[in-house]
């Protein structure tokens, strides 16, 4: 691995002297080809540096070779060099990763290619999501992949992305927010007789947004899921938010926990479940455990 490090090393040096002979007076003859031939070393130097794993090299290596492309006006092969760039900066530095994968999307974006670039949008998102974690920009990222999977009418990514802001909207207590793009997803997918099913699951996670704003709005809300979509009224999510605004009403903590783990036992909680039911909870009484 140290032969490949030194070898993307030396690689480095001969592409910087290769660049600099295409500049000045004498590099306008033939200047274009050098500029190519320097990429191109730039491009090898980075993939020993993959080879030897030191990815900030490697990362950077990619970027010099993106700037030369971007100057000789080809703007693919920029793309794809800050794209690579980014891969390799995910696993040393988050935040550098995002910068080269930025301005890949600002190239993807010039040329029109806008499932590209939400492709890109959805990358960083996950980054600012697990790495560099920054939740409202990854919320950010996953509106703009949106926007622009539905400009060019892929409607399926776009919800996957609107229903990933949703989740974390609901964390940051954004709940209107959440409401909005849950109502909305649901209401796409009872027009779907292939996403029907999935409809009960963005109404329940609606009306539990509901719940952590307003009781007596949920219950509306609730029944107004329930003439939008009939097959919910007799969903185990439906039952369950029917038991709980009870207990709500009641104040009484044992129904609502009892119930809670009812479900828990047929249907495991996710992390997101689990953490709005809590919070619902905590609303008629103190702390405590859900389960």
């Amino acid at each position: 691995m140290a032969d490949q490090e030194q070898k993307g090393n030396q690689l480095m040096i001969e592409a910087a002297k290769k660049f600099k002979s295409s500049q000045g007076f004498f590099g306008s003859f033939g200047g274009s080809a050098k500029q190519e031939e320097a990429s191109e070393l730039y491009v090898r130097a980075a993939n020993c540096f993959k080879m030897a794993k030191k990815w900030p090299a490697a990362g950077q290596a990619f970027c010099e070779s993106a700037k030369i492309q971007s100057a000789l006006g080809s703007r693919h092969e920029a793309a794809t060099n800050y794209v690579d760039a980014g891969n390799c900066y995910k696993k040393a530095d988050p935040q550098e990763a995002v910068n080269s994968i930025t301005k890949a999307i600002d190239i993807y974006t010039d040329m029109g290619r806008f499932t590209v670039a939400a492709k890109h949008h959805v990358t960083i998102a996950e980054i600012y999501e697990t790495e560099a974690v920054d939740i409202d920009k990854a919320i950010a990222n996953y509106e703009q992949a949106a926007d622009y999977y539905k400009g060019e009418e892929s409607n399926s990514s776009a919800n996957k992305c609107l229903l990933k802001v949703a989740t974390f909207a609901a964390q940051l207590e954004q709940y209107s927010k959440s409401i909005e793009i849950y109502e909305q997803v649901a209401g796409k997918c009872i027009d779907n007789n292939l996403l029907r099913y999935s409809a009960k699951d963005h109404f329940f996670r609606a009306a539990l947004c509901h719940m952590s704003l307003d009781k007596l709005d949920a219950k509306i809300a609730l029944d107004r899921y329930k003439d939008m979509f009939p097959a919910f009224a007799d969903s185990r999510e439906c039952k369950l938010v029917q038991t709980l605004l009870a207990a709500c009403e009641d104040e009484n903590v044992d129904a609502f926990t009892d119930a809670v783990k009812e479900y828990d036992s047929i249907s495991r909680l996710d992390q997101w479940l689990t953490t709005m039911l809590l919070r619902i909870k905590k609303t008629i009484e103190g702390e405590g455990d859900l389960r």
